[in-house]
């Protein structure tokens, strides 16, 4: 019940203003995002670099209503991308991008165009694109969208929801050669013909889509804290053979910096989803629908800002 009030109020523009305006706000952005900037998110991607991770940006914003907004995200990605390579941290940093950012609810071909000049852009910056997952609407316009990008940057990755019940589905539809995937549970409501709705439902079937994934000739990019889901992410690696170098584990800013840690220093592959910009609201609101216990963080800041 917690999960769902969490994500209608990550749509609701009358609790977005109360939550922006209010005290904590500042505290609980930090705790998440790396800040509002590119100097920002530069900074923290710097830091997390430093200490062995690999990072993914994501320049905030989604629902785009108007060719011109989504022309201004694109031109933060190439703004974004040209500061990477400048520093040096293509290897190792790459960008997510929203479909809905770039125009895909305006225009499907608007949005292949707009991801395709970011697309370009990563490639000369030495690094590589993925394609978030949202809404469940939008996913079979997404597929779409990744196989045309595809054909000319086949490194741009893809990215499945466990809750969704052809979950399976879609991984074994990626899971080829040069395929790059990342599985996550999903942050987004949808009916229940469409999705699972309980964290058990929702968690087998994130084992059955790595099982499919370690199995194909892809890259599994596993996102998940969950230490069972880890554990067994492991385990199927060392059943398939698979070298730390052929996967990789993938966790949200701010939350269990000390598990990124650990893996790295065990040979594992982590990367870090570094979210920056001023478009917070709705990306912060359902991080804590994926995990209630995160507003434990903001009512403690409530208290002691108050």
């Amino acid at each position: 019940m917690l999960r769902q009030v969490l994500l209608a109020a990550s749509r609701s523009g009358g609790v977005r203003h109360a939550v922006e305006s209010a005290p904590f706000s500042r505290g609980m952005v930090r705790r998440f995002i790396a800040g509002e900037t590119v100097d920002d998110a530069l900074q923290v991607t710097r830091r997390l670099t430093g200490e062995g991770l690999n990072v993914t940006i994501d320049h905030l914003g989604e629902d785009t209503t108007d060719a011109a907004q989504a022309e201004a995200v694109v031109e933060g990605y190439l703004t974004l991308l040209d500061r990477l390579a400048a520093a040096g941290h293509g290897p190792r940093a790459e960008v997510s991008v929203k479909l809905s950012a770039v125009g895909q609810a305006l225009d499907e071909d608007m949005a292949v165009d707009n991801a395709r000049r970011i697309c370009a852009a990563a490639k000369a910056a030495g690094t590589t694109v993925t394609l978030d997952m949202e809404d469940h609407t939008t996913v079979e316009s997404t597929l779409r969208i990744l196989a045309e990008l595809r054909r000319d940057h086949p490194e741009t990755g893809a990215v499945i929801q466990s809750y969704l019940r052809r979950a399976e589905e879609y991984c074994a539809g990626l899971a080829y050669e040069g395929s790059r995937v990342r599985l996550c549970k999903g942050a987004y409501a949808a009916p229940d013909d469409v999705a699972y709705t309980s964290k058990a439902e929702i968690d087998r079937s994130y084992v059955r889509c790595m099982k499919v994934l370690f199995a194909g000739e892809g890259y599994p990019m596993l996102a998940t804290h969950d230490p069972r889901l880890i554990e067994i992410a492991g385990a199927l690696a060392v059943f398939h053979d698979r070298a730390p170098s052929s996967f990789e584990y993938q966790m949200l800013y701010g939350i269990r910096p000390a598990e990124q840690r650990r893996l790295t220093g065990l040979g594992a592959q982590v990367r870090v989803y570094v979210p920056y910009g001023r478009e917070w609201y709705g990306y912060a609101m359902r991080r804590m629908a994926e995990r209630p216990a995160n507003l434990a963080f903001v009512l403690r800041s409530l208290a002691t800002r108050s």
